[in-house]
């Protein structure tokens, strides 16, 4: 395509980008408890939702994919939608990025190349295996750390500064 034929052109049109809205789809629920869409005249089932910003904003820039992983298109804001579509949305993001908060940090310890996790969190008490030096322990914010257990599980801790002066002794040379 030539500059002169982008001139008037709109960002997402040029960057092959397809928002779903209100208008152009809609989202339903299926029997197995799966999510599918309607769109251009077809419907996709079933469809996962990937979320852009996963750590910050699981509201905004929703990518709608098929199991193929094939973009259906990208939902910009979910609160663009009806509560009820909203709902069904939700209910799927929970279930892909479950991630359980670490309320406490019981023990930590080490051996082998690997640190073995011992915490209390929002889905109750908990132990899991880390392998050091992979990069499984990192700040997905400022503040906020994301640890990946060896079966890919994932664990946050939201406020790393809001950890106790022994807490946060057990954790840092994960860092």
């Amino acid at each position: 395509m030539r500059i002169e034929e982008h001139r008037g052109m709109e960002l997402a049109d040029a960057a092959g980008i397809r928002y779903l809205t209100p208008s152009n789809s809609e989202f339903a629920e299926t029997t197995g408890h799966l999510l599918s869409v309607w769109t251009k005249g077809e419907v996709h089932s079933p469809v996962y939702v990937h979320c852009s910003f996963p750590h910050t904003n699981q509201r905004s820039f929703l990518s709608i994919r098929t199991a193929d992983n094939k973009e259906i298109g990208l939902i910009r804001y979910l609160d663009d939608f009806p509560q009820s579509t909203a709902s069904i949305i939700e209910r799927q993001l929970k279930i892909r990025y479950f991630t359980p908060e670490i309320t406490k940090v019981i023990a930590v310890s080490e051996e082998f190349g690997y640190s073995y996790w011992e915490v209390e969190t929002t889905a109750g008490r908990c132990r899991f295996t880390v392998r050091n030096g992979s990069g499984s322990v990192k700040f997905a914010a400022e503040n906020r750390l994301l640890i990946i257990d060896v079966d890919g599980n994932r664990f946050v801790i939201p406020h790393v500064d809001q950890l106790s002066d022994k807490e946060y002794r057990m954790i840092e040379t994960r860092l």
